[in-house]
C-alpha cells in the first residue's frame, strides 16, 4: 500500500493519472486533499499526475508506516483519497493510484509518470468512457421460527437433538439457496458488463452489517450504458426474498486499474 519514489523536496502524496490533454480544471478548484492541502497536476511525457503536498510528520516513510496502522486515520486518508478521484472522475478518464503513494518532490512525481507511462496510457486506452458499479448481495434475515404449540412441555433429550439437527439441515438448505441465487444474480450482471471482478465478502465487523454478505463484486460498465445496468439491478433485488442487493457507484474503476499494477482501496 505504501510507496515512497525516491527523490528530493516537498512531499507529494499522488492521486490519480490522466491524460495530460484531459486534465481536470474546474473539479480540481475546490477538492481538498488527505492533508487539507489543495490538489494540482504536474505534468510530463502526455501524461499528468494530480497530486498534492502533505506534512513529512504524517506523510514521511517511518511515521506513514506507523500511521497506517491507525485505523481511525487510515479511513480519513482513504475517503479523502477517493473523494479527490471520483471528483476528478467527473471530468474525464482517471487512473487510480495506490493509496499513501508519497513522492519527494515534482521530480519525484515525473519519475513516477516515466516509470509508469506505458502502463497508464494502456490502462486510460482500455478504460475511457467506462465506469464501476459494486453490487453487493446479502443474506436476508432467515424467518423467526415459530413458538413451539406446548411451550411448558418437557422436551426430551432426543426430541432436542431431533429438532436442533432439523434446524442445523434447514440452515444448511438457507445457505446453499443464497449462495446459489447470489451466482445466478452475479452471472446476470456479468453477462451487461465489459468486465468484473469478485472481492472476498466484507467481514461483518468492518462492514457493520448484521447480514451475511455471500457477493462483493465489482462490474466494468459503459458510461452510457449505467441507466440500464442500474435498472437490471433493481430487477434482480425484486426476485428473491432471502437476497438483499446494495448497489453502489458509479466510481473511477479501482477495480480494474488493479489489474494494471495500480491498487484500489475502495465501496
Amino acid at each position: 500500500m505504501t510507496e515512497v519514489t525516491e527523490a528530493t523536496g516537498t512531499l507529494e502524496y499522488a492521486y490519480a493519472v490522466v491524460r495530460e490533454a484531459d486534465t481536470p480544471r474546474t473539479a480540481l478548484e475546490g477538492v481538498r486533499g488527505v492533508a487539507g492541502e489543495p490538489v494540482r497536476a504536474v505534468r510530463h511525457l502526455g501524461l499528468a499526475v494530480l497530486a498534492g503536498p502533505v506534512p513529512a510528520a504524517d506523510f514521511d516513510e517511518g511515521p506513514l508506516r506507523e500511521r497506517l496502522e491507525d485505523l481511525t486515520w487510515l479511513e480519513g486518508v482513504a475517503r479523502a483519497h477517493q473523494q479527490v478521484v471520483d471528483t476528478a472522475g467527473t471530468d474525464t478518464c482517471v487512473i487510480p493510484v495506490r493509496m499513501a503513494t508519497v513522492c519527494r518532490g515534482e521530480e519525484g512525481l515525473r519519475r513516477l509518470l516515466a516509470t509508469g507511462r506505458e502502463r497508464f496510457a494502456s490502462a486510460l486506452d482500455r478504460l475511457q468512457g467506462r465506469v464501476e458499479w459494486g453490487v453487493k448481495v446479502y443474506a436476508a434475515p432467515a424467518p423467526a421460527e415459530e413458538p413451539s404449540a406446548e411451550p411448558s412441555a418437557a422436551v426430551s433429550g432426543r426430541d432436542y437433538l431431533r429438532r436442533r439437527s432439523a434446524q442445523r439441515r434447514a440452515s444448511e438448505q438457507r445457505w446453499g439457496h443464497t449462495e446459489e441465487g447470489a451466482r445466478r444474480v452475479h452471472e446476470a450482471l456479468t453477462a451487461l458488463a465489459e468486465g468484473a471482478r469478485l472481492h472476498p465478502p466484507q467481514d461483518v465487523r468492518l462492514s457493520g452489517e448484521a447480514d451475511r454478505n455471500v457477493l462483493n463484486a465489482a462490474y466494468l460498465i459503459p458510461h452510457e450504458e449505467s441507466e440500464a445496468f442500474v435498472q437490471r439491478v433493481g430487477e434482480l433485488a425484486g426476485r428473491d426474498p432471502g437476497l438483499r442487493l446494495e448497489l453502489t457507484g458509479p466510481w473511477a474503476p479501482y477495480s480494474f486499474v488493479a489489474a494494471e499494477g495500480n491498487g484500489r482501496t475502495g465501496p
